[in-house]
Parts: structure tokens; C-alpha cells; sequence
């Protein structure tokens, strides 16, 4: 179940890379990442990648991934490690704020939603 937080950090992707470099997905990677619904509380992204595609690295806050597709996936981390790991359809899970590099690692197209849960919100309790 961790190696499965770990893909989300974690939906949704080297110690090379700067963390300059970690930004919003949907500005740096408008091929995987769509806006389906914001307000000032959450942002709901749609993620998409096709067989073998990656991303750049880039940063969620904390969030609620809903896999709507089984898939692979390849996770590069900023300090250069990397988590394999295998996805099935309707998992749900939270994930942890963080950055990454993800790669469909797999030969079908994988599918998910993001419900990214925004500072603000999280501190009114």
C-alpha cells in the first residue's frame, strides 16, 4: 500500500534536477494535466498518459488520488530514487504534498483524478 502512496505523490513524477525546476503540472505539463474544478478549497485535476509517456518534475500539496484506470508507473524522486509500482481502477488514496516525475511505465493508457486540497483550506478547521 505505501509503494502505491508513493505513485501519487505522489498521480499523478533526480537529484539533478533543481528544485527551481518543481512546479504546477498544469503550467509545465499541459499534455498530462487538466483543471476539471477549482475553488478556494480544492483543485480537481484530470491526469492522462498515454503508453510510455512521462512528465516533468513538478509538485502537488496534499491530495486525493482516484485511479480510474489499472496502470504501471514509474516515479522519479528529486533526490534522484525512483518507485515502481502497479495501479489498479478504483483505488483511492490520499497522498502526501511532494514533488515527482511520473512515467506510464505500461502499454495502455493510464487515467486518474487529483483532488488537490489547498493550504488555506486545510488550516481552517
Amino acid at each position: 500500500m505505501k509503494r502505491v502512496l508513493f505513485v501519487a505523490v505522489a498521480l499523478a513524477l533526480s537529484a539533478s534536477i533543481t528544485p527551481a525546476l518543481a512546479q504546477d503540472p498544469t503550467k509545465v505539463d499541459t499534455k498530462h494535466y487538466k483543471v476539471e474544478f477549482e475553488n478556494d478549497q480544492v483543485r480537481v485535476l484530470r491526469i492522462k498518459y498515454a503508453p510510455k509517456e512521462k512528465s516533468v518534475m513538478h509538485e502537488h500539496p496534499g491530495a486525493v488520488a482516484v485511479f480510474l484506470t489499472d496502470g504501471a508507473t514509474k516515479m522519479l524522486m528529486p533526490d534522484g530514487k525512483s518507485v515502481d509500482s502497479t495501479i489498479k481502477a478504483g483505488t483511492a488514496q490520499f497522498t502526501p504534498a511532494g514533488k515527482h516525475l511520473p512515467e506510464n511505465v505500461g502499454d495502455k493508457p493510464f487515467e486518474l483524478v487529483l483532488v488537490e486540497i489547498k493550504e488555506k483550506a486545510a488550516a481552517k478547521k
